[in-house]
């Protein structure tokens, strides 16, 4: 045992609870004094198979994967990984399922907010496709703040997860520069017959580098103080690759960041309340302020509150 646990790095205690997890779970695992010593073995008649080239770790981290595909319900994605997950499973003995079962319902992955991308399972498909083959692909888009669409030709480069979302990354020919599109924003979409090269030197984590989520725009140098009930929580966490933290007298914290636009990072300050003040630029404090004001006029009836807005534009389709 004292072998086991040298070899793994880990404590003897440790060693001696995982086997007897391993027991637990199944596996004909037996235990013998051996010279005064006590031993553990498998049953002879027992091989312990896990299917090449598929280690016994990996098919854990496969297992727990699937609570993380539920999103992409209704898309091939979802198709393709569940006939994996299945196939993986059929190869696998009763003793690995079980230990495996005992695994995922102590371990579960929670992602909110998500998008139901069943809906858009033709467009996410043909994207796909478009950019595994190298070919260039025509669509309508319609950007957030567009109140109509525009016809763009993209060369696709690359498809990108983050945080819910599904972005199409590449060169829009309309704008002549590299662009992010939401996918579930593309109203129509067609694959031409013209092929295209994505540049040797694109590299999506530096095209990414600024932005404090997904937005390109002018480079800002932010500074934020954090209050000393928040600071251990925002301390904790790496927001964003630039991030440089300085603990403050009063239990506090300042961090700042060099971020690409204001938009994205007003909303974090703002989501944090009273908790964040905005130090620099000006700009991002003025922009804080304005939103606050108008909600606080908001709340307290001297603006139309957003029920109000969203019945009268009912009213007028």
């Amino acid at each position: 045992m004292a072998e086991i646990a040298d070899l793994e790095g880990i404590a003897l205690r440790t060693a001696y609870r995982d086997l007897e997890a391993l027991q637990e779970a199944g596996f004909p695992l037996y235990t013998e004094r051996v010279e005064g010593s006590k031993r553990w073995a498998f049953v002879d008649t027992y091989k312990f198979q896990v299917p090449q080239p598929f280690s016994l770790t990996e098919l854990m981290s496969l297992h727990l994967y699937s609570d993380f595909v539920g999103m992409f319900k209704g898309t091939a994605f979802f198709d393709s990984l569940l006939s994996l997950f299945k196939k993986v499973r059929a190869t696998l003995p009763p003793q690995t399922l079980a230990y495996l079962d005992r695994v995922q319902s102590t371990f579960s992955v929670g992602i909110r907010p998500f998008k139901e991308y069943g809906r858009f399972r033709e467009i996410l498909n043909q994207v796909t496709q478009a950019a595994t083959d190298g070919v260039r692909i025509e669509m309508a888009y319609q950007s957030l703040r567009s109140p109509s669409e525009t016809r763009r030709k993209v060369d696709p480069y690359k498809i990108w997860f983050f945080e819910g979302t599904i972005y199409l990354i590449g060169f829009c020919h309309l704008r002549g520069e590299v662009r992010t599109f939401v996918v579930d924003r593309i109203r129509m979409l067609r694959v031409t017959d013209e092929k295209f090269v994505m540049p040797k030197d694109f590299n999506l984590d530096h095209f990414m580098r600024h932005s404090f989520k997904v937005m390109h725009d002018e480079l800002h140098q932010v500074k934020i103080r954090i209050s000393p009930e928040w600071s251990r929580w925002a301390g904790e966490k790496i927001w964003h690759e630039s991030q440089k933290s300085r603990p403050l007298p009063d239990g506090g914290l300042e961090v700042s960041f060099q971020v690409a636009g204001l938009d994205e990072i007003k909303m974090w300050v703002l989501s944090l309340g009273p908790e964040a003040e905005v130090i620099e630029p000006l700009k991002l404090r003025d922009l804080i302020q304005q939103s606050l004001d108008k909600t606080l006029l908001m709340y307290q009836g001297q603006v139309k509150p957003l029920l109000d807005r969203s019945i009268r534009a009912d009213r007028s389709n």
